[in-house]
């Protein structure tokens, strides 16, 4: 996966925004104003998402390009190194998992308001 395969694939999820809210190096992609995916644009080495803690714990002991979340709450996120260890698939699925993850614990009006 490549920096373009990404942006192309997390933007084409309903609606989402991307943004630098906090400086100008670090992507963030968002689903009714809350993260699910960041990445630094400039060097592009890993991909941090929002994960289930038990399933986060699992990838974390299955792959070693899996780390707790950089910068991050442990708990709920995962920094994944992008070495090439990882299918591009397999990785488009965990971003699925992270919007969908956030898109479950949005409120019925954040829903409504973002058209789900």
């Amino acid at each position: 996966m490549n920096i373009e395969s990404y942006r192309d694939f997390c933007i084409r999820m309903h609606a989402v925004t991307e943004e630098f809210p906090f400086d100008n190096k670090t992507l963030v992609f968002k689903v009714a104003g809350k993260m699910f995916a960041l990445t630094d644009v400039d060097e592009f080495q890993s991909i941090n998402l929002k994960c289930d803690p038990e399933i986060a714990i699992e990838r974390r002991g299955e792959y070693p390009a899996v780390q707790a979340g950089y910068h991050m709450n442990k708990k709920h996120w995962n920094t994944v190194t992008i070495d090439g260890s990882i299918a591009d698939k397999e990785l488009e699925q965990w971003i699925v998992e992270s919007y969908d993850l956030v898109v479950s614990g949005l409120t019925k009006k954040q829903r409504e308001e973002a058209g789900f």
